[in-house]
């Protein structure tokens, strides 16, 4: 198992710190706000519509959906060949689901679904994110799953797609867990962006 970047456990401290709460008998402090992964749904176990007859996380799911949706909006970016489309970047295993191998694509939806579930408070075995750290994930020279390194504005888009999939799955773009989401994804910015 790869451990964390030291940024990658840095964001997740800090975002335990923030994100969650410690017990108080003093009412005069108003409640912690609950981690992202609980307000996704948390730990509840819900029918997994992916595998029939088997339950999944709620907040899990929640994700897995939206990283399924973040995937789909790049694909038609990559087939619509807009200015400055991600395809460069997954170029490797678009040639593998082209050719029929779609098994580094489902690593790598497990993988974001893993770390962002784990680095946003969950906290069941099945969310221990397994992947490689964010600086070696994203530098093509010692990961051939990356077709070139990213630029700001990559980045930007990314995100963008993200947040447009976190919309399409019911995180309105004007509450507070929306915003958490993008700061997350903003904390990744300098390790992602080489």
């Amino acid at each position: 198992m790869k451990k964390f970047s030291k940024l990658a456990l840095s964001a997740l401290v800090f975002g335990a710190i923030i994100f969650t709460s410690c017990s108080s008998d003093d009412d005069s402090n108003p409640p912690a706000t609950p981690s992202i992964y609980e307000r996704l749904g948390g730990t509840t176990m819900v029918a997994d519509p992916d595998n029939p007859g088997q339950m999944i996380e709620q907040g899990r799911l929640s994700y897995r959906k939206v990283v399924n949706s973040t995937v789909g909006l790049i694909v038609a970016d990559i087939q619509a060949n807009a200015s400055g489309n991600l395809g460069a970047h997954f170029a490797p295993i678009l040639g593998e689901v082209g050719a029929g191998n779609t098994t580094n694509l489902a690593i790598l939806v497990d993988n974001l679904t893993d770390f962002f579930s784990f680095n946003t408070g969950g906290t069941n075995a099945v969310n221990t994110y397994s992947g490689l750290d964010m600086v070696t994930a994203h530098n093509p020279a010692l990961n051939p799953r990356m077709g070139t390194t990213s630029s700001d504005a990559n980045y930007t888009k990314f995100v963008g797609y993200v947040g447009a999939a976190a919309q399409q799955n019911g995180v309105a773009a004007n509450t507070q867990l929306y915003t958490d989401i993008v700061a997350v994804l903003e904390s990744l910015r300098d390790p992602i962006v080489q």
